[in-house]
C-alpha cells in the first residue's frame, strides 16, 4: 500500500485529520522523565490521531539519551498511525542516500519532511522506497517563508511552486510526496499547491485558521499538526481530552466548508 493511501484509510477509520506533534521538553523530571511522558501522550491520543509527528530537533537537543529515546519510542508506536518523522534535512544526494536510509530503513517511519532547496537530486533518494512519504517545505508558518517560499519570479509563479515542480517530476516513483503548508500563510496559496498530501503546521498555538484550508475542497490525505496544545496546555484537561477536542475541531471545520 502506498503511503498516501495508508494515511487516507487512517483518516477515514478515524475520522480524524489530527496529526500529534511528538516535541519532549525536559522539565523537573529531566530527561529521564521523558520517556513516560510520550508513552503517556501516545497511548492516550492514538486512537483520535491520523499520525504522529516527532521532531527531531527536540530530541538531538537531549543529546545521545534523546536519540536513545526516539529510537524506542519509534520501535513502540502503534502500528496503526502513520510515523511523520520531522527532521528537515538537506544534503547533497550521497548524503540524503544515508540519511534515507536511517529514516525508512533503520526507523522505518513512514514519512519524512525535507527542505528541498538543494533541488530535485537532493531529494531523490528518498524517492525509491515502496509505501513511504516525504513532505517538502512548500510555505512553512513561520513569518520567514516571507523572505524566499512566497516571493515571486519574474515569469509570475511563487518559489514554493518551484518546489511543488519538484513534487510533480517524481510523480510514479514509489515514495509519495506532500508538502509543508502552514496555516498561519495559507491565504492566497492553497489554490497554487497540487493536491497531494499536505502536513499543515501552525493551528494551535501559532493561531492558524482552518477555515481556508477546509474550503479548499481537496481530496487529498491532508493532516493538521498541534503539538504544544495537546503537550503543554494549562487547562486540566488530559492527553486525549485535548486530542479529542482538536480533532473534533478540526472534523467540524471541514464539515462547515461543505454545508
Amino acid at each position: 500500500m502506498r503511503y498516501r493511501e495508508r494515511l487516507q484509510a487512517r483518516i477515514a477509520a478515524t475520522g480524524s485529520r489530527l496529526c500529534v506533534g511528538l516535541d519532549p521538553r525536559p522539565g523537573d523530571g529531566g530527561i529521564e522523565a521523558v520517556p513516560d511522558f510520550l508513552k503517556r501522550v501516545v497511548d492516550e491520543t492514538w486512537q483520535h490521531a491520523a499520525a504522529f509527528k516527532p521532531n527531531m530537533a527536540y530530541f538531538e537537543a537531549m543529546g545521545l539519551r534523546g536519540i536513545e529515546i526516539l529510537e524506542k519510542l519509534l520501535g513502540e508506536m502503534p502500528s496503526e498511525v502513520p510515523v511523520i518523522l520531522d527532521a528537515k534535512r538537506s544534503d547533497i544526494g550521497e548524503t540524503q542516500k544515508y540519511y534515507a536510509h536511517s529514516y525508512f530503513g533503520h526507523w522505518k517511519v513512514d514519512a519524512v519532511t525535507l527542505n528541498p532547496f538543494l533541488g530535485y537530486d537532493s531529494i531523490e533518494p528518498f524517492l525509491g522506497w515502496e509505501g513511504k512519504g516525504i513532505y517538502l517545505l512548500a510555505v512553512t508558518s513561520n513569518a520567514g517563508s516571507a523572505d524566499f517560499q512566497r516571493q515571486t519570479l519574474a515569469d509570475g509563479r511563487a518559489v514554493f511552486e518551484l518546489v511543488t515542480a519538484l513534487g510533480e517530476r517524481a510523480k510514479g516513483l514509489p515514495t509519495d510526496v506532500g508538502y509543508v503548508v502552514g496555516l498561519t500563510n495559507a491565504a492566497g496559496v492553497l489554490a497554487k499547491i497540487p493536491d497531494a498530501p499536505l502536513l499543515v503546521p501552525g493551528l494551535g498555538a501559532q493561531g492558524g485558521d482552518l477555515a481556508a484550508l477546509a474550503a479548499a475542497a481537496r481530496t487529498a490525505p491532508d493532516v493538521i499538526n498541534v503539538s504544544r496544545g495537546i503537550l503543554y496546555a494549562d487547562d486540566g484537561n488530559s492527553y486525549r481530552d485535548r486530542a479529542i477536542s482538536w480533532a473534533t475541531r478540526i472534523s467540524q471545520a471541514y464539515e462547515e466548508a461543505v454545508a
